[in-house]
């Protein structure tokens, strides 16, 4: 009872005053010259409770009322914001933020995973590209010059295209599509931490039996799904097959441009409905849950293209020995 009770009192009073220490993982040392901002979450946004840049020792305290409910604390680095979560009932004296030297150095973060997602409708089609970023090192990558990731928009989209992006332990945020000096290409001016990130770029173009597309600079294979139902065929793309769980069609892009002709209607996202009717809008839209099988396909269509990569291989050795 009288445990309960102190539980209940850690969760419910306000927090007074957070202090702690800035490390550069990089170097392995306190990080002077860190700005941290210490925020709460509310139904209107971000509340700014207090604000402080750390000393010569990488120290910070901000001697400000935190009330009952979750905190963060919003480090900012060489261009970029790294985040630590203050729960009830967490200690907030000799608080360990993590930051990372910035760099621009190619190759420092690389495309592991790039699919591209057909959902033809009667109205609209929709296009998902997705980007799997990783960080190997111990580097922040940041170019706002060149952005993370470069992709193509179609003219029909007037520029205009939904971009979430969720870095490594983070949660889902967006970012607007950057225009870049080539016509029709775009980039995404975000740092690309230690870990994994992930870039979903989501457009709608009027519906045709025809798309063209193309691929900027990727590091890693790309690969077309569309749903049962659909198909394509076109110059630069060949099939690679069906992605066992939810029979989606899976092809190759051989080209870094691409035709394709399209047939049928069908989306991967449980709302075909929608789509055949026409009740997509055709402007970005914010999906707060997606279906299970969605949220999942992804790892699932990585899967798949691991065992075809896995066999293509063997089918090679066994040809050359």
């Amino acid at each position: 009872m009288i445990r309960d009770l102190a539980i209940l009192l850690a969760f419910s009073l306000p927090v007074l005053a957070v202090d702690g220490v800035a490390i550069n993982v990089t170097t392995g040392k306190p990080q002077a010259g860190v700005d941290v901002n210490l925020v709460q979450p509310s139904q209107n946004g971000m509340v700014q409770l207090g604000k402080t840049s750390t000393d010569a020792k990488g120290q910070f305290k901000i001697d400000k009322q935190i009330p009952p409910g979750p905190g963060l604390i919003q480090a900012t680095f060489q261009g970029t914001t790294y985040n630590q979560i203050i729960t009830p009932g967490m200690a907030t004296t000799g608080v360990q933020v993590k930051v990372y030297d910035a760099t621009k150095k190619a190759g420092v973060a690389k495309t592991m995973e790039h699919l591209i997602l057909l959902e033809p409708g009667i109205e609209n089609l929709r296009i998902s590209e997705t980007f799997v970023l990783g960080n190997e090192t111990n580097l922040t990558f940041n170019d706002p010059a060149k952005g993370s990731i470069q992709f193509y928009l179609p003219p029909a989209t007037g520029g205009k295209a939904q971009v979430v992006i969720t870095a490594p332990g983070g949660m889902p945020i967006t970012r607007p599509p950057v225009k870049t000096p080539t016509a029709d290409i775009y980039k995404i001016d975000y740092p690309v931490k230690p870990g994994e990130t992930r870039m979903d770029v989501t457009y709608n173009v009027p519906a045709a039996d025809k798309f063209a597309g193309k691929v900027v600079a990727s590091g890693a294979a790309t690969h077309l799904v569309t749903p049962p139902a659909v198909t394509v065929t076109g110059d630069g793309i060949e099939p690679a097959g069906q992605e066992p769980q939810t029979q989606a069609n899976i092809y190759t892009l051989n080209a870094p441009d691409y035709n394709l002709l399209i047939t049928g209607i069908g989306s991967l996202r449980g709302d075909d409905s929608a789509q055949a009717k026409g009740d997509d809008s055709g402007s970005p839209q914010v999906e707060i849950k997606k279906p299970r099988l969605y949220a999942q396909l992804f790892w699932v269509l990585g899967l798949a293209f691991g065992i075809l990569a896995l066999g293509g291989t063997m089918l090679y050795r066994r040809g050359t020995v």
